[in-house]
This record gives C-alpha cells, structure tokens and sequence, in this order.
C-alpha cells in the first residue's frame, strides 16, 4: 500500500484528493490546522492518519512527516495543496502581509518537501504535487502578492523535479484557474456552477501520481473559460 500526505485536507481541493486517493487504494495522512475538521467518514477509516499541521510551523512539518512515515513505514506521495489567498496589491500591500502570504503558500510546502524529502528519496517512486495556480503562469488580477507566491511555487515544483529526479521522485505544479471553493466565495465574474469542480482536479492528481517514472509531468494547466495561453 502505497502512501499519501495531503495537507489542507479537511476541505475544498485537499479533501476531493484525499477521498480519490483513499479510493485509489493508498493509506493516507492528513495534515490539517484543526484535526477535528476532517469529516469523521474519512478520518475514521483504518488507513487514516490525521495530524495537526500549521504551515507556518517548521516543528508542525517535520512532526508531521515523522508521524506518518512512524505509522505507515515511508512516504510514497505527498500533496501540497494548504494555502490562502489574502489581497496584497502592489500599491497598498504591507509587508506584514505579504510576509504571511509566502510563509503559508511558498515557506510551508518548502517546509514539508525538506521534512518528507529522506522518505520520498527512500520510496524509489515519490511524487509531489504542488497545488499551485494559474496565477503562477500568468497576471491577470491584481492581486500581486498571490501572483508572486504561486509563481514561487511553481519554481519550487522544478527545483523538486531538478533534485530528486535521480531518485525517483517526479514532481507536478497543478494550475487551476477558478475552482468552486470556499477560497474563491466572493468571485461574481464566473458562475460558480461554471468553475471547475474539486473532484475533477482529484481525479488529475490521482492520476498523475500512479504514472510511471518515465512518464513524468511536469505542470497541469487546468481552467474552466477559454485563455489564450492554454
């Protein structure tokens, strides 16, 4: 039995991965901030583990991935998919504020990547998935901070890719554009029964992770309206 952490998974984007997962077979840990959050269907069964897990926490990470690889004997796959998505625009952004953007969405799966690294190496056939966006291809909003750490995460994917490439360990940046979750609640401009569904990118990343080594896939553009670049 091949095993997966999700972070962010008591919701939204991670709990879709994490319930496709749990159908594809794998035994799974969930690193969520409030472990009583995860739906009890999911977090009762026999091969879930649920783990407190702070992105910002450096000690969070590392406690994380010892938890899983102590209950489950390694780390086969790991999906970073926890982040949040505040506006920091370019003329009145703080510091303070773009500080937190990347320490959640870029320093916490920067954090998790280093802490499950030994396992995925020691796995033969590892595989992350960043949850990225296509605000990490392309500027369209203004949301500049946002824009900026979804660009850093797609460049964390290819150092993932760079690195761990000899050891089997093959990384993907998944790029949605606009997904019909709590994260995107107050966007009018598309209708919410025209975004793409949570369950339909699990069903991607769910797919990805079971290729084989030679068939690796660097980036997943994924969007529910026409853009010129995809």
């Amino acid at each position: 039995m091949r095993v997966a952490m999700v972070s962010g998974a008591n919701r939204g984007i991670g709990l879709a991965v994490a319930r496709e997962l749990g159908r594809a077979g794998f035994a799974l840990s969930l690193g969520v901030r409030r472990p009583e959050t995860v739906p009890a269907d999911l977090a009762s069964g026999a091969d879930v583990l649920v783990c407190g897990y702070d992105a910002r926490d450096r000690a969070s990470a590392t406690a994380w991935a010892d938890s899983t690889a102590a209950r489950f004997g390694g780390v086969d796959v790991l999906v970073n998919n926890a982040g949040i998505a505040p506006f920091v625009g370019l003329e009145d952004g703080t510091d303070e504020a773009l500080d937190q953007l990347f320490d959640v969405n870029v320093k916490g799966p920067f954090r998790v990547i280093q802490a499950a690294l030994p396992h995925l190496k020691a796995s033969g056939q590892g595989r992350v998935v960043n949850v990225a966006s296509l605000s990490g291809k392309r500027v369209m909003g203004l949301n500049v901070g946002y824009q900026m750490s979804k660009h850093a995460v797609v460049a964390l994917t290819h150092a993932v890719r760079r690195l761990g490439w000899e050891h089997g360990i093959r990384a993907t940046a998944l790029c949605p554009g606009f997904v019909d979750t709590d994260l995107v609640a107050s966007v009018t401009d598309v209708p919410h029964d025209a975004m793409t569904r949570p369950e339909d990118l699990a069903r991607i990343v769910a797919l990805v992770v079971q290729l084989p080594n030679s068939a690796s896939v660097a980036e997943l553009l994924v969007n529910c309206r026409y853009e010129h670049m995809i």
